[in-house]
Formats: structure tokens, sequence, C-alpha cells
């Protein structure tokens, strides 16, 4: 009787085995080791050129998501320079995006925009819709930074917004599926270096074949 269970104990184990094998193999969940921090939720901006950018724009794309104004002297220069090196490095490739949010609507103008995107990567129309400089209400970029990107506490309320102010150097990095998965310092060498290391692993992972895909869940994962 013990010989017969355990035999059935061993066949089930291996059964399960090659299940999850054949459940996982085809696609990269078991090599790409970065947790899923977040869901991003819909969204719509103005971009640039005055087009709305809405999360369409990055349908099975891996993008990252900053936040900066067109007036700073601070932190965004160095941070944006930054952010332009990862660009060139994945500028041809067709699963890459990136979305720089306005912290300050009120003053960055769609003009304002397309000059910072001239600074940024010229304004060859080609990279135009890969590098998005978005302006919206301050009350939908500044959620979209705390509830979507976690590069503002989520503690923070939306109450007497033109009172608030976003002033952050961290980078969100979103896979194919809409998915935070990794928050970056974007001054320090270190974490530029594993950012780029991550879109590298991330554009490996297909764009379709998410079996955990985020519109079954909840905004707050786990």
């Amino acid at each position: 009787m013990k010989k017969k269970l355990f035999i059935y104990g061993s066949f089930f184990v291996i059964l399960i085995t090659v299940f999850y094998f054949l459940l996982f193999a085809g696609n990269d969940y078991y090599k790409v080791k970065l947790p899923v921090m977040n869901y991003v939720q819909t969204f719509s901006f103005t971009g640039q050129d005055g087009n709305i950018v809405n999360e369409h724009n990055v349908d099975g794309k891996v993008y990252v998501a900053d936040y900066f104004f067109t007036t700073c002297k601070g932190i965004c220069p160095k941070m944006n320079a930054n952010l332009a090196t990862i660009f060139e490095k994945f500028r041809n490739d067709s699963d890459f995006a990136i979305i720089s949010h306005t912290s300050m609507p009120e003053t960055d103008s769609i003009p304002l925009l397309k000059a910072y995107e001239g600074k940024m990567v010229g304004l060859n129309p080609q990279y135009a819709a890969k590098w998005y400089f978005v302006t919206g209400t301050k009350d939908s970029l500044y959620k979209m930074a705390r509830q979507s990107y976690l590069l503002d506490n989520d503690k923070n309320n939306n109450d007497n917004i033109k009172d608030h102010f976003i002033h952050t150097q961290f980078f969100a990095l979103v896979d194919k599926a809409r998915r935070v998965r990794g928050i970056y310092d974007g001054l320090k060498e270190d974490e530029l270096h594993r950012l780029q290391q991550d879109i590298e692993k991330l554009l490996k992972e297909p764009a379709g074949d998410n079996i955990f895909n985020h519109s079954n869940f909840s905004n707050t994962p786990g």
C-alpha cells in the first residue's frame, strides 16, 4: 500500500513539474527576475506635437516614465541627459519608448515641450514617436506619478493639487504589459547601468504571452 502511495505521489509531482514547465516554456518569466511592483492605469495626455498620447501609444512596448519641468535648473538637466543616453542605446528598437511628464503643466506649454524635445533628441520625427514629452491637467499627471508609476508617495492625495509639486529624479520602468518592474535613481551611474540591463531583459519578454494579464487584477499587486 505504501509503495503504491509513493508511486502515485511521485507521478503527481512529476505531472505538476511538467505542467509548469510547459506553462512557462516559450516565455522568459522564469529567466527575468524583476518584480511586478504595480499596474499602470489608462491615461491620456497631450504630447509635444499637440497629439494625444495614451496607453495605446506604448502597447506592447517597454518604456521609461519620468517627471521634469522645462525651466528646472537643478536635477532635471542631469537626469534627462542621463535619460538621453539611455534613449541613444535603444532608440532604434521599435519596442522601446520614453514618456516624460511635466510637473508644471501650468507653465510647460506644448511649444516649450517641443523645444525641450529638440534639446534632448533633436527634431527628427522618427524619434518623436519614441520619446513623448507630455502635459495635461495637474491632477491627472500627479495621479499617474503616485498611483501608477510609484514616483511619489501614493498617500499624497489630490486635495488642493495646485499647492503640490513633484520634483523627483527617479525613473519607472514599465514592461510590455503595462506593469511597473523597477524604480531607478536617474542621477546614479550604477542605477542607470541597472536600468539599461533591465530594459534589455524586458525587451526579450514576449508581448502577447503574458499569462498574468493585469486586466484581471486590481491596480495594487498582492
